[in-house]
C-alpha cells in the first residue's frame, strides 16, 4: 500500500461507500421495479454521478452552509442525511418526503434546522445558480452587517451539469460571485451530454472549466470525479478555499452519465463503444477497486451491499403504505395568510422579527408628496427600522434609481444595504430569493415592467417555494417595478401587462394611484410573509393628481380592500393605477351618479366591495389600460356576470387598450388609451342599454 493510499485511507471511506451503495440500490430498485410497476412515474437515475457528491457533502460542515442542487443530487442529499424512506416516498408521490405529493420526486429540498440547508431546487435548467448566489450574498451580510459570528465559515454550494453552463441563471451568478468575491463554489458535474445533445454544443472546447481560468477573483478545480483520491482531494482543496474566504471557485469533475437522461431515455445516440467506456468508469467499480482490500475486504462491501439493497427494498415498501396526501390540502399553501403554520425556512418572522405597531388610520402631515417621494420615504423608514432590509437594482445606489425613487438611501444606509447589481434581471430577482432564503427582506427594483422578462423563471419559481415545498421554505420580498405610459408610451418601457402576475401563483400585486396608497401598500408589502409586486405607474409618478400627504410611519394599506374614490348609484366602475384620474375627471363630467372603486391591489382583489357596488347600482364598466384579451378586467367581468347575473340591468363592459404594444408617437398613444371621452361613451352605453 503506497504512503499516499494510507493518508486517504485516514478518510471516512466506509460512509462514502455506505452511502453510494444505497444510492445505486434506490437506483437498482427504481429503474427494475418501482417505475416499470408504475409506483414511481418520473426517474432520473445518478448512476456514475454519485462518488463526487457524497464527497462534497461530507465537506459540508457548517451549520450555515447551503447547497443548491439539481435533480441528479439524490446523493449528495443522502449524504446529508436525507432519510431513505422520504426519499423514495418523494418519487412514488406519496405523502411526506420533499413535497408531499406536489412535486416530481427527484425536486429536492432540505430546510436546516439541524445542519446544512438545502434550497428548494426546480424542475427548470439553470435556475438553482442565482439564490445561491443571493445566500452567499447574506452570509457576507449577516456576517459583517449584522456581526453574527454563526456566518464566519459558512459557504454557498452549487450543483450543476454540464448543460446547465449555458444558461442565464450560471453566468448571471458567476458575475455576481466574481464580482463581489463571494463564498461561492460551483461543483460542475461533467458527463458530456444534456439528454443527447453532447457537452461542445453547450460550451466551445466541451470544457466549461478550461473557458475560465481568465475570470478574475475565479479559482478553477479539473479533474476526474470517478477517480477516489483524485475527487477527494480537488474537493477538499475546493471547498478549503471557498470556505477561507479566498473567493470563489469552479470544480469540473467529468463523470459518466450511466443511465439515460431520465428511465425513458434509451441513449440510442450513444454508440456500444461509448457505452463499455463509460461502464469501465462507473465510480462504483472503482471505488471499490480502490477500497479493497486496504481499506475494507471484500467479503464487508458484500456485505454493505446486500445491507442496503435491503434497506432500499424496506424503504420503498414502507413508502408504498404510506397514505397519498390529503385531497383537502392541496391548495394549502398558495399564499401565506394571517394565522397559517409559518414555513420552516425564509422570511423575517421564522426569526422572530416584530414590527412596530401598524395603522390603517393615516397621519397626514400638511404637505403632499409626489409617489416618488412616498416610496422613498417608505423605503427609508423600513431601513432604519429594520437592519434585515436590502434594497438593491440597476442604478438605485450612487444614482438613486431612474425614477429617484432611491435617492440618497445609499449615501445614509451604505452600499452594503442599497446597492447596485449587474444587469440581469435574472441575477436580480435571483439573488432576492437567496437572501429571503436567508432571513432578509429583499426590496429588488426593476426599473421597467418590460424589463422582468428575462426574470421570468425566478419570478414564477419564486411565487410557488411555499406551496411545493409543502411549507418548508418561502421567500417573502418585494419587487417594485414602473410602468405604464408617461410623457410618451413605447413598446419597452411603457407596458402594463400586470396580469401576468396576477395569474402568477403565490404573488401578491400591488398597483397604487396615489401617494398615499403607495405608502400604505408598499409597507404592508415590505412586513409581508409573502413575495409582492409593487407596480409603480410611471405617468403618476410626479403627477399633481397622485400627491397626497405623507400618511405617517405606521401608516398600512391591506391587501384585498379596495378604495371608493366616489360613490354612486347609476353605474359602478372598477379601475386601478392611472385610470383612477381618467375615471374621476370622467365621472366629474358625467350627469350620471358613477360610483368608483381603485382596487389598489389586484392580487388578491376585493371582490366583496365591487360585488357590493354592483349589487347597488347595477351596472359595472372595468377600466385599465392594459390590453384586452386576458386582461384582468376579464377576471372581473367573468366574476360579476357569473355571481351577480340576476342583478344586472345591462351587460358588463370593459374599456381597454387594444391589443397592441403602446405606441411611441404621443397622438397614437393618447388614441389607443382609455380616455375621459371614451370612458364617457361607454357610460352612456351600457346605462341606456
Amino acid at each position: 500500500m503506497s504512503e499516499k493510499k494510507s493518508i486517504q485511507k485516514e478518510f471516512d471511506w466506509l460512509k462514502v461507500a455506505d452511502t453510494l451503495l444505497l444510492s445505486r440500490a434506490i437506483d437498482d430498485l427504481e429503474e427494475s421495479e418501482l417505475v416499470p410497476d408504475k409506483k414511481i412515474l418520473y426517474q432520473f437515475s445518478a448512476r456514475g454521478h454519485e462518488l463526487g457528491q457524497i464527497l462534497l457533502g461530507m465537506q459540508l460542515t457548517d451549520p450555515k452552509d447551503a447547497a443548491s442542487a439539481y435533480y441528479r443530487s439524490r446523493p449528495l442529499m443522502l449524504s446529508l442525511g436525507l432519510d431513505t424512506e422520504d426519499a423514495i416516498a418523494s418519487g412514488m408521490a406519496k405523502s411526506g418526503g420533499y413535497s408531499d405529493g406536489r412535486d416530481i420526486g427527484v425536486v429536492c429540498n432540505m430546510p436546516g434546522e439541524e445542519g446544512v440547508t438545502v434550497l428548494p431546487m426546480a424542475g427548470d435548467v439553470g435556475s438553482q445558480y442565482t439564490p445561491a448566489a443571493g445566500w452567499a450574498q447574506a452570509i457576507e451580510y449577516r456576517k459583517k452587517v449584522l456581526k453574527e459570528d454563526a456566518y464566519s465559515n459558512a459557504i454557498s454550494v452549487i450543483l450543476g451539469g454540464d448543460g446547465s453552463v449555458a444558461t442565464n441563471g450560471f453566468w448571471s451568478c458567476l458575475t455576481m460571485a466574481t464580482t463581489l468575491n463571494l463564498p461561492i463554489l460551483f461543483y460542475i458535474e461533467d458527463n458530456g451530454y444534456g439528454i443527447s445533445v453532447t457537452s461542445d454544443m453547450q460550451t466551445p472546447g466541451a470544457n466549461i472549466a478550461n473557458n475560465l481560468y481568465s475570470f478574475k477573483n475565479l479559482r478553477i478545480f479539473n479533474g476526474d470525479g470517478t477517480d477516489p483520491e483524485e475527487s477527494l482531494s480537488l474537493i477538499t482543496e475546493a471547498t478549503d478555499y471557498t470556505r477561507e474566504r479566498k473567493g470563489p471557485a469552479l470544480l469540473r469533475l467529468t463523470v459518466p452519465r450511466l443511465n439515460g437522461h431520465s428511465y425513458q431515455d434509451n441513449q440510442a445516440y450513444k454508440d456500444q463503444d461509448l457505452l463499455k467506456e463509460e461502464s469501465e468508469k462507473d465510480p462504483l467499480k472503482t471505488l471499490k477497486a480502490y477500497l479493497i482490500p486496504e481499506v475494507m475486504s471484500k467479503k464487508q462491501w458484500d456485505e454493505l451491499e446486500e445491507k442496503n439493497r435491503k434497506k432500499a427494498k424496506e424503504a420503498a415498501k414502507a413508502a408504498w403504505n404510506r397514505p397519498d396526501p390529503d385531497i383537502e390540502d392541496v391548495t394549502k399553501y398558495a399564499l401565506y395568510e394571517e394565522g397559517d403554520e409559518l414555513q420552516i425556512t425564509g422570511g423575517l418572522y421564522k426569526e422572530g422579527f416584530q414590527f412596530p405597531e401598524s395603522s390603517q388610520e393615516p397621519e397626514p402631515e400638511k404637505q403632499r408628496i409626489n409617489i416618488v417621494e412616498g416610496v422613498r420615504r417608505t423605503l427609508e423608514h423600513e431601513l432604519e427600522i429594520n437592519d434585515k432590509v436590502v434594497v438593491f437594482g440597476e442604478d438605485v445606489g450612487a444614482k438613486g434609481g431612474v425614477h429617484a425613487a432611491t435617492m440618497g438611501l445609499q449615501t445614509k444606509f451604505g452600499e452594503d444595504r442599497v446597492f447596485d447589481t449587474s444587469l440581469s434581471e435574472e441575477g436580480i430577482i435571483g439573488r432576492a430569493v437567496g437572501l429571503a432564503y436567508a432571513g432578509l427582506m429583499p426590496v429588488a427594483e426593476i426599473q421597467f415592467r418590460k424589463y422582468a422578462d428575462p426574470a421570468t423563471e425566478q419570478l414564477k419559481n419564486t411565487g410557488t417555494i411555499r406551496w411545493r415545498t409543502a411549507n418548508k421554505f418561502a421567500a417573502p420580498m418585494v419587487v417594485r417595478m414602473p410602468g405604464g405610459f408617461a410623457k410618451c408610451g413605447d413598446p419597452w418601457h411603457s407596458e402594463s401587462n400586470e396580469v401576468f402576475f396576477a395569474h402568477m401563483i403565490g404573488w401578491q400585486v400591488a398597483y397604487p394611484s396615489n401617494a398615499q396608497d403607495a405608502v400604505g401598500l408598499l409597507r404592508s408589502a415590505m412586513r409581508s410573509n409573502n413575495p409582492t409586486i409593487f407596480f409603480e405607474h410611471r405617468n403618476l409618478l410626479d403627477s399633481k393628481y397622485a400627491r397626497k400627504p405623507y400618511p405617517g410611519d405606521k401608516f398600512v394599506v391591506p391587501f384585498g380592500k379596495a378604495n371608493k374614490l366616489r360613490e354612486g348609484e347609476d353605474l359602478t366602475i372598477v379601475t386601478w393605477g392611472a385610470m383612477c384620474e381618467r375615471c374621476e375627471a370622467a365621472a366629474e363630467q358625467s350627469d350620471y351618479s358613477i360610483e368608483i372603486i381603485d382596487l389598489r391591489t389586484i392580487s388578491p382583489w376585493d371582490k366583496e366591495a365591487v360585488f357590493e357596488s354592483v349589487k347597488k347600482t347595477n351596472r359595472c364598466l372595468v377600466v385599465h389600460e392594459d390590453t384586452a384579451t386576458a386582461g384582468f378586467g376579464s377576471e372581473i367581468g367573468a366574476a360579476v356576470s357569473d355571481e351577480l347575473f340576476r342583478y344586472l340591468d345591462a351587460p358588463v363592459q370593459r374599456l381597454t387598450m387594444p391589443d397592441i404594444p403602446m405606441p411611441y408617437n404621443v397622438g397614437l398613444m393618447n388614441s389607443v388609451l382609455p380616455t375621459e371621452e371614451k370612458i364617457l361613451d361607454k357610460v352612456e352605453e351600457i346605462i341606456k342599454f
